[in-house]
């Protein structure tokens, strides 16, 4: 296969950013998280701090500028064609454009269902238990249990919120992925590798 597109979901700490930018070096592809956010403003001509704040949680547009649309000068610029839906579409048309130019992995930002049609694709989900998650959030932000605990459960929020809204489909849930996997049982290289062996087999490498 000439090209081949790794598509990875993750739950908060559960390493999954990793564990993507671990696939992307071994199977030669190139790597898009915050990257995405770049091309899609250099799409759009719009300033990349506007998809980096709106980055998988719906709503930015509603909840930054319903009160300050005068500071943009005389363009009513909340009722003209930029809204959260248009960001989204830049966004989707930067995956498909990545898509089409290599092989990639992509981690988030509903990547899965955006190229749902391609035929070169590998969904993937990694989960952790929730002990192993607040453990890896509290050494990555050095921040107490409780407060761990507070920032994966806003940021799923806003991230499941966002993927069911534009997916239709249900974040984390298995039947949406070609494969979920607990990265708790095995750690993060372990993980890894058995993510590899199942990307080889699923576009039959070997």
């Amino acid at each position: 296969m000439d090209k081949i597109i790794i598509n990875i979901g993750r739950q908060i700490g559960s390493g999954g950013h990793i564990i993507a930018k671990m696939l992307a070096e071994e199977f030669n592809c190139k790597f898009y998280d915050k990257e995405l956010l770049n091309l899609a403003a250099k799409e759009s001509g719009f300033s990349e701090k506007f998809f980096e704040q709106n980055d998988e949680h719906k709503g930015f547009f509603r909840t930054r500028f319903h009160m300050h649309v005068p500071l943009f000068g005389e363009t009513n610029f909340y009722k003209s064609s930029f809204s959260d839906e248009s960001l989204y579409k830049f966004q989707s048309d930067a995956i498909l454009k990545a898509a089409d130019e290599g092989s990639c992995v992509f981690v988030g930002r509903t990547a899965d269902y955006v190229l749902r049609d391609r035929k070169n694709v590998v969904n993937i989900f990694v989960t952790a238990s929730m002990d192993y998650r607040i453990k890896q959030v509290c050494q990555r932000h050095g921040c107490t249990r409780a407060e761990a605990r507070k920032l994966i459960s806003k940021g799923e929020s806003e991230r499941s919120n966002y993927y069911n809204y534009y997916t239709g489909k249900k974040w984390g849930d298995s039947s949406s992925y070609d494969l979920c996997i607990d990265s708790s049982h095995l750690g993060i290289e372990e993980t890894e590798k058995f993510i590899a062996l199942f990307v080889r087999k699923w576009f039959r490498m070997e």
